[in-house]
């Protein structure tokens, strides 16, 4: 019985020592040292976004420690039991079963952050979503999608901040754009960029009748202010606005929404969720740099991925992801009703159970 606990720990502690020399735990202790330096600087707190992303780097750095140090406990404890037992202590063999699980488990859920290995995968992301081919069906689709999405969101606990919104003809909305904020952000919600289609008997049809609607989802990171991306005030077509919805006198008054237009791409972001034109302006440019930088991260992945080096047609044939609620019971069998291809990311395991959750809730 100690032979195969023994044999068990060999793997783990192996396993273990390979996930931490790629996570890089001597050289993240170090990049926290060099934080720890910057925030005991007093000047450092003039500039209010500079060193807000030094404690955002500082929290991430802290959390990734506390999970390897964590699962680094977990192991010991398994090695201190396995000796126990070898001393004489039988009465352990439940104890040390028991640890052994606890240790393989927080191994295997550690080595999922060696999977964050993209270079952007621990920025915060702007996630937009646009109706499609549907109609006003299409609209309400949208609408489905932003509420998942702010649900999926709150479980992992992010942040999320509307920016920008259009309301339907009818219901939903024709676009709608977030700014989501949190450990991993990007690494989680890369894979569901493309388009995403529903089948189900429509709300809207009087003669209940299955409709096929279609919504695309566009997910850019965006970087912190030392990254530098040039923007040429040139190519840059800036109109303001009045917002729109509730916020008072003031909004609905004032100019205070910005939308960005640039020239040469096509890309038009927006932002109206803040009082200031001026603060609207810099969010629409973070926004703007956000998806430049998706743009040249598509185009650097082309020879791999080359389906997202153009925009694809929010329609039929272009879906990455199925949602069918009909003709599937709902009740009977949850699993068949969520059908992605191919191209999804390694890491869109979480979403995919958490949309059939979402599914189930949502009937």
């Amino acid at each position: 019985m100690i032979e195969n606990f023994q044999e068990q720990f060999g793997e783990i502690s192996q396993k273990f020592a390979s996930i931490s020399g790629a996570l890089g735990k001597e050289k993240l202790l170090l990049q926290l040292e060099d934080l720890n330096l910057k925030l005991m600087d007093p000047a450092i707190y003039s500039d209010i976004e500079k060193s807000k992303t030094i404690s955002k780097n500082k929290a991430r750095i802290e959390t990734s420690l506390a999970k390897i140090n964590q699962v680094e406990k977990a192991v010991d404890d398994f090695a201190v039991a396995i000796e126990f037992v070898k001393s004489g202590e039988t009465g352990m063999l439940a104890e040390l079963e028991n640890l052994s699980k606890i240790a393989e488990k927080a191994v295997n859920e550690l080595y999922l952050e060696t999977l964050y290995a993209g270079e952007y995968d621990n920025e915060d992301v702007l996630l937009e979503i646009h109706s499609g081919a549907g109609g006003e069906e299409a609209q309400d689709w949208c609408d489905m999608l932003s509420r998942m999405y702010v649900k999926y969101a709150g479980k992992m606990g992010y942040e999320i901040t509307i920016t920008d919104k259009l309301p339907g003809d009818g219901a939903g909305y024709k676009s709608i754009s977030f700014v989501v904020s949190g450990q991993h952000c990007y690494g989680n919600l890369k894979c569901e960029r493309g388009v995403h289609r529903l089948v189900r008997i429509s709300p809207f049809d009087s003669n209940a009748r299955r409709h096929t609607s279609f919504a695309s989802v566009e997910v850019s990171p965006i970087l912190s202010d030392d990254t530098k991306i040039e923007v040429n005030p040139a190519d840059l077509k800036i109109d303001t606005y009045r917002s729109s919805g509730a916020g008072g006198q003031h909004v609905n008054k004032t100019e205070s929404a910005v939308r960005i237009t640039h020239i040469p791409t096509g890309i038009v972001v927006a932002c109206q969720n803040e009082r200031s034109q001026v603060q609207n302006k810099e969010q629409a440019m973070k926004m703007l740099k956000a998806k430049l930088t998706s743009l040249e991260e598509q185009r650097k992945e082309k020879e791999k991925l080359e389906n997202l080096a153009t925009q694809k047609k929010i329609e039929w044939g272009s879906q990455i992801r199925s949602y069918v609620l009909h003709p599937y019971n709902m009740v009977k069998d949850h699993r068949t009703n969520v059908q992605t291809s191919d191209t999804g990311s390694v890491l869109d395991g979480n979403i995919q159970d958490f949309i059939i959750e979402y599914l189930k809730t949502s009937n």
